[in-house]
């Protein structure tokens, strides 16, 4: 099988978890009609989703392992998940990113759509623990036909660390560098987030080294996707009372919108409708 037909594979494999932990379950016949592809295709899926344990199957279908709290999948497998949804959040979030400013972007394929959206910001220093991240910016910066390197273009500094599924640098490395520094930014990507447990991440290096960041930062912007809400992960790392905005996508409900408004200081709901609520940022 190629390369292609992996990722391919993968991606789809995404969908269907996704659709899973959506709806509290899905039906064979129904994920071969959406995802025009045969039943033998879809069975496989189940079978590989199966074995990761993420999902059990049923007569005729899947239903989601709650106990999946220590589950972090990798980053292609989640860069299929909710896309235009985290496109919409990356536009509205790179607006808390003024000129020459200094920024800080956690792993994660929300912040690594919000990177493209960056690239027009002038003057900013980027500090990263995300290969992928990190990645966005030094292509952008590769010198033109005159060798002449983009004007504006940001200064990026990458943290060293160990590698996580998701691409990120997390450990003691990560987080001495990290301990250093100062920003006037933080956007955050999050596996879950809730009233209950906070911020939280299935990988307990992550969640240091994502407190490190919390502490160094002036400003907390999380950018998360309707998924997200309700989701806990092996370890919490913040408190709600210390995120000053949540970017999100109109995927979330208005009981979860008005719940997160008690909670935050501003809300932003990116999409077709963006609203704002709290101070203005």
């Amino acid at each position: 099988m190629t390369d292609h037909q992996n990722l391919l594979a993968e991606q789809r494999r995404a969908l269907i978890l996704d659709e899973v932990r959506r709806r509290g379950g899905v039906r064979v016949n129904e994920l071969t009609r959406r995802l025009h592809v045969s039943d033998m295709t879809v069975r496989r899926d189940l079978d590989a989703l199966a074995r990761q344990g993420v999902v059990e199957k049923v007569h005729g279908g899947a239903v989601p392992v709650t106990e999946a709290s220590t589950h972090e999948p990798g980053f292609e497998a989640k860069s299929a998940l909710e896309l235009s949804a985290k496109e919409d959040i990356a536009r509205e979030a790179a607006r808390f990113a003024v000129p020459g400013s200094a920024v800080a972007l956690s792993g994660g394929t929300t912040t690594y759509a919000l990177a493209h959206q960056l690239l027009d910001v002038p003057d900013l220093t980027v500090v990263t623990n995300s290969v992928r991240v990190a990645d966005v910016f030094h292509a952008a910066q590769r010198p033109g036909a005159a060798g002449a390197p983009r004007p504006g273009a940001a200064t990026v500094v990458l943290t060293g660390g160990v590698r996580t599924p998701s691409d990120s640098l997390v450990g003691p490395v990560a987080d001495q560098a990290i301990r250093t520094l100062h920003f006037d930014v933080l956007f955050l990507g999050v596996h879950g987030i809730s009233v209950e447990a906070g911020l939280s991440t299935p990988n307990l290096a992550e969640a240091e080294t994502n407190r490190r960041f919390v502490r160094s930062a002036r400003r907390v912007v999380v950018v998360a996707d309707h998924t997200k809400w309700g989701t806990v992960g092996l370890s919490s790392f913040a408190r709600l009372d210390e995120v000053d905005t949540l970017v999100t996508d109109a995927g979330l409900s208005a009981a979860a919108r008005e719940e997160i408004a008690e909670q935050l200081p501003g809300l932003v709901v990116a999409g077709p409708h963006t609203g704002h609520s709290g101070p203005a940022g």
